[in-house]
């Protein structure tokens, strides 16, 4: 069986220190958007998308511009642009495999008609259930280059 066909989406933080390549898939016309209703997401108006058959490749120019933040339950990382506040991808590490979902905000030259938002609720979500949803529909196949 081979590999399904993908497009490669390039995505960035504002100043492109943190930048990626999300291979999607083909098939998929629309890119779901998932406007998340935590405190942190609302704050910097999150709006992020995955799909566990896709591939992602994040790269840093300047890893020390780069911060961690987590909160909550810990269980994702924020990965936040330090030149230009900008937060392009998050990451979630679940038994030694690396998940992410990406901002469609950070997305360069794709067609805003594409991006199909959803308002979407964790709360009440345990951590276990959180992570087992994670790895059921985030990108798995993420590197760091």
């Amino acid at each position: 069986m081979s590999a399904p066909e993908t497009r490669l989406l390039r995505g960035s933080c504002h100043c492109g220190n943190i930048s990626f390549d999300l291979g999607w898939p083909s098939a998929l016309a629309d890119i779901p958007a998932r406007a998340c209703t935590c405190t942190f997401c609302m704050k910097h108006g999150g709006l992020w998308t995955s799909n566990p058959a896709s591939t992602l490749t994040i790269r840093f120019l300047d890893r020390s511009r780069v911060s961690e933040y987590a909160f909550g339950t810990k269980t994702a990382v924020f990965h936040v642009c330090g030149k230009c506040g900008v937060v392009p991808v998050v990451t979630s590490d679940i038994e030694g495999k690396t998940h992410a979902v990406v901002s469609v905000n950070a997305l360069n030259d794709v067609d805003p008609a594409s991006l199909k938002r959803a308002p979407i609720s964790f709360d009440g979500e345990g951590v276990g259930d959180r992570l087992a949803r994670r790895q059921r529909n985030w990108i798995s196949d993420v590197r760091f280059d």
